[in-house]
């Protein structure tokens, strides 16, 4: 089934009573009036060469012409991810932090020149042939690998061998995906892909001056400052929230408050409502300016993540 057109729908923040959080900043106006992030000139996506259940692909047309930031400051992720919305919005300065060492890992390679495009070949190479002969004991095999050296051309190879694209680690933070079944999976297109995928991301990095770290949303967020501008992708509760860490009703919560107490513009991604349910979570955004965006998942460990979802980015402008 594919991807549904996305219909988007703005909401007016309502009047709400002052602000409950005590150290709520006010807003850093720029002389210059702030601009639209959008993306003029590129006429196709950027493609991370990591897959996980979330990404934003089809979304980050709509997210960056959501923004309005002058970009003079810093672009702030705490909650990376695969890094699609970074590499589409493309800032000239940017920290791009996860919990999730890997992610963080495989990218601070690209950027230092460790890992490209041909070592990544040679290694899918030799790897895809070997999976072919072998089969889902080769799998585990690099599985077990990768739970004991961190490999990021392991972690290369298990985010497209493992079953339906998923990123899941266990509490002892193993990767813990099963495999797709697929012995063939590494054809010599889709190693190109990857190849052209992994080379698009190194010449975008080498280009910006932007850090990699791997550490808590909490320490990203107090490294905001006026005129810098963060957007959060976090897990979405009650959908993917075993992707790395942990995460519940009490996180998205604490999240909201510190979001809201920051000294610069913000967006946040979340899902608002699905055929199943609606997210009670939307209500602690209070006042922020909402829009919503109409859009279907492939990625997810069940049926009932893989289908049309109301997505919602909450916006404050710097």
């Amino acid at each position: 089934m594919g991807a549904k057109a996305g219909k988007i729908i703005n909401r007016k923040p309502k009047k709400t009573s002052p602000s409950l959080f005590a150290n709520d900043s006010p807003l850093i106006v720029s002389n210059e009036p702030p601009v639209i992030l959008n993306l003029p000139t590129r006429t196709r996506t950027v493609v991370p060469p990591i897959k996980c259940q979330g990404i934003k692909s089809k979304l980050v047309k709509f997210i960056s012409q959501s923004i309005r930031w002058s970009g003079k400051g810093r672009w702030i992720e705490p909650f990376l991810g695969s890094g699609v919305v970074l590499f589409n919005v493309g800032p000239e300065k940017a920290i791009a932090a996860d919990t999730n060492k890997h992610i963080i890992r495989i990218y601070s390679e690209i950027k230092a020149g460790s890992l490209d495009e041909s070592i990544a070949r040679d290694y899918l190479e030799e790897s895809g042939k070997t999976l072919l002969r072998e089969g889902e004991d080769f799998y585990y095999q690099v599985r077990d690998r990768f739970n004991s050296t961190g490999s990021p051309l392991d972690f290369l190879f298990l985010s497209r061998a493992c079953f339906n694209g998923l990123m899941r680690f266990n509490k002892k933070g193993g990767f813990n995906v099963p495999f797709c079944r697929k012995p063939h999976r590494f054809r010599p297109a889709l190693i190109t892909k990857i190849c052209n995928q992994i080379k698009r991301i190194r010449e975008i990095v080498n280009a910006k001056d932007w850090t990699f770290t791997a550490c808590d949303w909490r320490e990203t967020l107090r490294s905001a400052r006026p005129g810098d501008f963060v957007y959060c992708d976090p897990p979405y509760i009650g959908r993917h929230t075993d992707y790395f860490n942990s995460w519940g009703d009490k996180d998205a919560t604490l999240l909201a408050q510190h979001v809201q107490e920051l000294p610069c513009g913000f967006a946040v991604s979340m899902w608002m409502k699905n055929k199943y349910r609606t997210n009670e979570h939307m209500t602690e955004w209070g006042a922020c300016e909402v829009k919503e965006f109409s859009h279907f998942y492939h990625i997810g460990s069940t049926e009932s993540l893989r289908n049309e979802i109301m997505e919602a980015l909450i916006l404050r402008s710097e």
